[in-house]
């Protein structure tokens, strides 16, 4: 492929000689990450319902043949599949005196409590009726019953690009921090060159065609302190637990970064617990790609260790911004 003139840096194909840039030249993005436009974009995230969908688990969590108990907006869940793989939830405790749910076998699509052997299954049972759920062949939803409007399906997976043809990796981690405080972090993304100046560089929002709904950024993926791959990604919120980034023009483009914060309870003492699972799912409609699918394995290693690394960072922020508000009131 001919070298191509980006922006005033030379490059061949999706990678980029840029180099990064070093710490004492850094511009400093602090006037452009005004808190009330945060504060707007964050109001206006949390205006979307989420139809009481949350993420219970990565779909792979989620085997045949026995059951998983996760705990979702402080309450205990069972999740397990049918005989024919389709996901089933329910709560987690047993009707009959309480036994928690987590690793029974299931035979057929019903789970059997491992104390007594009670059959509990998609029509429920006196004292226990099923929760919705959904698998969306990347993550694993649950659907609970309480203030928010109920839904048919959530509505972050509709921005995915074809999973046929994609590779999809899951992390998840546990801060302490809320809901609100995940999504604050994602909708601050001129933090991204200082805060992680191993992954992002030459971060830029455009104004012009960012709105409180949806914010435009030019940024360079590092690869190393030479060479990265710069695209053109938004930010998106489709539900007040979920940010979507998307990446619109550029190598890769369709491929997502879906951020879902799901509250869990509280620690020892008091403070709010929630888990994030972040999805990646990269797609390139390049020739390449489906070579590249052929080892999927070993990219979601690559893929799982960097969103990690990410979000060691990103739940320190999200943690502080808990703390500090705790602090305030």
């Amino acid at each position: 492929m001919p070298l191509l003139q980006d922006r005033g840096r030379w490059r061949s194909g999706p990678v980029a000689r840029i180099p990064r840039v070093p710490e004492d030249r850094l511009a400093a993005t602090w006037r452009q990450a005004d808190p009330d436009r945060i504060e707007a974009a964050l109001r206006a995230s949390q205006a979307r319902n989420p139809g009481g969908w949350y993420v219970a688990a990565p779909s792979t969590q989620v085997a045949s043949g026995r059951s998983v108990t996760r705990i979702v907006a402080g309450r205990e869940v069972v999740l397990w599949r049918g005989a024919d793989g389709a996901l089933y939830a329910g709560p987690g405790a047993c009707p009959h005196l309480g036994a928690l749910l987590d690793g029974c076998p299931v035979i057929g699509h019903s789970l059997r409590c491992r104390w007594h052997g009670l059959a509990l299954g998609p029509r429920g049972a006196e004292g226990w009726q099923p929760y919705r759920a959904a698998d969306d062949g990347v993550l694993a939803w649950v659907q609970l019953p309480g203030d928010e409007a109920a839904t048919a399906q959530p509505a972050a997976p509709q921005l995915r690009p074809p999973l046929a043809r994609s590779v999809a990796a899951v992390v998840s981690m546990t801060g302490r921090c809320e809901p609100v405080d995940v999504i604050a972090n994602r909708l601050d993304p001129w933090h991204g060159s200082w805060f992680h100046p191993y992954a992002f560089s030459h971060l830029r929002v455009d104004d012009a065609e960012s709105t409180v709904d949806r914010l435009v950024v030019d940024v360079t993926f590092r690869l190393g302190r030479t060479w990265g791959v710069p695209v053109r990604a938004e930010f998106v919120c489709p539900d007040a637990r979920s940010v979507v980034m998307r990446i619109v023009d550029g190598e890769g483009s369709g491929s997502v970064v879906e951020t879902h914060a799901t509250p869990v309870g509280t620690d020892e003492r008091g403070r709010a617990l929630t888990e994030v699972v972040e999805a990646t799912i990269a797609f390139s409609d390049r020739p390449g790609f489906a070579r590249a699918q052929r080892v999927a394995p070993l990219l979601r290693v690559g893929m799982r260790r960097t969103a990690t690394r990410l979000w060691r960072d990103d739940l320190a922020y999200a943690e502080r911004r808990y703390a500090l508000r705790a602090t305030a009131s």
